[in-house]
Formats: C-alpha cells, structure tokens, sequence
C-alpha cells in the first residue's frame, strides 16, 4: 500500500515536524519520506485536502464491545468499525462482558477475534474475579495473555485491603490497575449530579463527594503501596484537585476523563432525556472548566469517549430505569472540537495519542521517516451534520445526532491499511 498525503499540518509533539504543513509518503505501510513537497511520480493514491491534519493513531482507553454476552448491544466487528469511523487506531476494551475479562481464555478471546483487525484492540482485564469485589483475579496469567491493565470498570472497588492487595501484586509484574472512584454508600440510587439542577427535577443525586472521597483513599493506597494508578472518569473540580496534589509529590498517578464530562454539564438534563444519563454522571459548569483546564495543564493524561452501547429497551424507558451510557466513538473529534472553544487542538491530540499510549505501555509512534504508518487524519475546519449514517456501532444511543459538528475524521492508516470515511 503506497499513499501520498500532500500538504497536511502534523500534530505530534514527537515528531521532528510538529506543526508544519508537509507532504508525507507512504510505502509499504513505513513513512519513508516527509517533505515539504513531494511529486507524485509513481502514480501513488493521494490524499489531499485543504486544512488536513494528521497525527499519530488515536488511542481510547476505554470502550465496551458488549462481547462476549451483550452482542445485541454492540460486538467485537461493530465495535472496530466504530473505532475506524471515528480516527482510533487502538483501543482497550473494558471487563463488563458476560463472563467478564478475569482470566486468561477472555483475554485469548479477545485477542483472537481481533487478530486481523485494522484497530488494535487492547483487553483490560478485571482486578477481582469475576468483578465481585472479593478476592483477586488472574492477574498475571491475563496479563501474559494480553491484557494491557486492570480494572473492574465502573464497579467501584469497596474494599481498601483487596485495592491495596492488587496494588502490591501489580507491582510484581510492572502490570497497571485503573479504578473508577464511587463510594456507593453515598451515590447509591442516585440518577444524575446532586445540585441545583437535580433539586429542580426532582431525581436523586449523586454527591461528587462520592467520586473524591474514593479517589483520596486510592491515591492514598497507590502511595502507601508505592505503585501506579490510573484514575477513571474524572468528573468534579475536587478530583482535579486532589490529582494534581499527588503528581506535584511525585506519586505514580494518571487520570482520564471522558469527553462528554468535558463538553456537558447538568443542565442538559432539564428535558429528561435518558441519553444524556451516564456514569460519572454529567457535572456543573465550574466542573467542565475545571477539567479543560486539567486537560491542558497535562493534569489530566487522557481523553476517552466511554463507549458505551445500550439498546431501545435500555435507554427508552422512564429516566429512573434507564441505564446509563453513550455512544462515544463516532462523535468524539466532532464533539470535542466544536466545545473546546480556545483549547489549543495540541492538547487535545496529546491526550487522545501519546497520552493513552504512555499511559498503558504501548508502543510509541512517531510521524517521521523510517516509523511505520499509525497516523489519524482529520479536518478541524469541516462542518458536517452527525446523522445515524455515521453510526457504525449496533446501537444509537447518543444524543447527537443531528448536532452539527466543526472538526471531522477523514481517515485512518495502520496495518498497511487504510479506511477514509466517506
């Protein structure tokens, strides 16, 4: 596969070339030449397209396929064709499966079934079995089958002793475990923010004090067992807070945030729209701010969609019984681009590419001569509709479409492979 692309702007603070407009030859899925022109003398396919960006391959660390046990919702081929539509060229695929990813055969189902995808699809297996909370998974057996982490998604982990004992045990095989932070004695039964806006509405908060509460004991955990980890679904001013308080000590603490927590707040949910209901659940104003600003001061490492496919039957039902989660994949750039305002677009690739990357131990790309082709393209300026066309997940659970959008994906190169979104 040989490719040209002419004149497009490379963000990758990697690269020898950051922030030039270059042209960039592809052969044989390796960057072999980055110019400021290059002639298409070999009848090469070229992409070209005023206001073209490229960087390195996007990366989402957190996304549900729904398989194996939910593949009404979404599966491992539905997923992937998510993933390309929407600029991933790597995810890593949560534990909430039936059975869930805790031991090793998960983990080979996984990897197997994805073995030929153009996405590189990344497990995380649970940190408890069978994401009960009570004693350990197969920790390192999955991690020598493939997983890239440890994490019972958005199950809490309760007990103090079981989070230190995985913490001690990670350690042992330099493995990383994610947590997301919710005390359930304090957001139990709740449907949305607890404030003024859930006052209005009449529903049951979720305190952030339930989100922060847990996030002091885990950094606390992770600096007692003197190990890494990796905080999920950033949500609240406080959070921000008391992360950064434990990497201005030096601790070994990362962070992600979600990108509708980014763009969202509470007050999308006055029309009781059942797609807006998710976990963490949709914040104040001063909580967005709080985490773009986190985001552009690297306190914050990544940026995730939360993928998260539910069909009719969950999410079209009264507001208190549906299930929480969104469709992210797709709509990601869009979203983000088109709400982030004055962010600078550079923070926001960071923490959709080396970010994630560096995060989970993968392996560094680069746009320059010699590496192979892991790249992302994409048009800031493009204004475009969201329709369901543009869905290739099996269920549309988003409150998006018909949103117009500035900032688009035309593409993606890996595997000796290319997809352009039409």
């Amino acid at each position: 596969m040989n490719i040209l692309i002419k004149q497009a702007r490379i963000i990758d603070s990697q690269s020898p070339f950051n922030g030039k407009v270059m042209d960039v030859l592809i052969e044989g899925g390796i960057i072999r030449s980055i110019k400021s022109k290059i002639p298409n003398d070999k009848n090469i396919k070229t992409i070209e397209q005023e206001g073209l960006c490229i960087s390195t391959g996007w990366v989402d660390m957190q996304v549900n396929f729904c398989d194996p046990g939910f593949e009404h919702k979404e599966d491992l081929e539905t997923g992937v064709k998510a993933a390309m539509a929407g600029g991933f060229t790597g995810v890593a695929v949560v534990s909430s499966t039936n059975p869930p990813i805790h031991t090793k055969a998960q983990v080979q189902y996984i990897k197997k079934n994805t073995i030929d995808s153009m996405v590189d699809v990344y497990p995380i297996g649970t940190i408890s079995h069978n994401q009960e909370g009570k004693e350990l998974a197969e920790m390192y057996d999955m991690q020598q089958a493939g997983a890239v982490a440890f994490s019972d998604d958005k199950k809490s982990i309760a007990h103090s002793g079981l989070l230190m004992r995985a913490l001690l045990y990670s350690k042992n095989f330099n493995a990383l475990v994610m947590t997301h932070c919710d005390d359930k004695s304090l957001s139990d039964g709740g449907q949305m923010n607890e404030g003024i806006t859930s006052t209005k509405l009449g529903l049951k908060g979720i305190p952030a004090l339930a989100e922060e509460l847990m996030i002091a004991r885990n950094i606390y955990l992770a600096e007692y067992c003197d190990a890494p980890i990796h905080i999920m679904n950033v949500s609240t001013q406080r959070s921000v807070e008391l992360i950064k308080q434990a990497k201005a000590k030096k601790l070994k603490v990362t962070a992600s945030v979600n990108a509708y927590n980014l763009v969202l707040d509470d007050t999308a949910l006055m029309g009781f729209d059942s797609h807006y209901k998710v976990n963490p659940p949709l914040r104040t104003k001063a909580d967005t701010e709080a985490l773009k600003k986190a985001v552009a001061d690297g306190i914050i490492d990544c940026i995730t969609s939360d993928h998260r496919p539910q069909d009719i039957e969950s999410k079209d039902v009264e507001f208190d019984h549906a299930s929480n989660g969104m469709i992210g994949l797709e709509s990601l750039f869009g979203l983000l681009n088109s709400n982030l305002g004055k962010q600078k677009i550079e923070d926001m690739i960071e923490a959709l590419t080396a970010g994630p990357r560096k995060v989970l131990k993968l392996k560094e790309c680069s746009i320059a001569e010699g590496q192979e082709a892991n790249i992302t393209l994409f048009n800031p300026g493009v204004a475009w509709t969201f329709d369901k066309k543009h869905i290739q997940s099996k269920s549309a659970n988003t409150p998006f479409i018909g949103t117009k959008f500035i900032g688009k994906v035309v593409g993606i190169i890996n595997k000796n492979k290319i997809s352009l979104n039409k």
